[in-house]
């Protein structure tokens, strides 16, 4: 599996604030990205690992070789770099925090 997904198992309302917080605690930087339904990013790579955690809605990420991934609120992924992936936005949109964990 050439990612790491962690899914919300808390049966709680997701908080961006607690998510923020969450992120911090790692010791990395949240940024917030938002798409609407259906928009999609074709296969592509990162130079650094990608946090991410699905706030509001959901969105589908295919890896090479993979099954496809969907997220939803509270789930977190974490996409080590160089890792080719495409992405597809729900139907209800997504909003998601990010933060990037860069090699030394």
């Amino acid at each position: 599996m050439p990612y790491q997904l962690d899914r919300w198992q808390w049966g709680e309302e997701v908080s961006e604030e607690e998510l923020r917080a969450e992120i911090r605690s790692q010791g990395l930087a949240p940024f917030s990205w938002h798409n609407g339904p259906g928009d999609h990013y074709s296969l592509h790579s990162r130079s650094y690992t990608r946090v991410i955690y699905v706030i509001q809605g959901s969105v589908t990420f295919h890896f090479l070789d993979e099954e496809d991934v969907t997220l939803e609120p509270g789930d977190r992924i974490q996409i080590p770099a160089r890792t080719q992936h495409a992405i597809r936005v729900g139907d209800m949109g997504v909003r998601c925090l990010e933060a990037a964990i860069r090699q030394r």
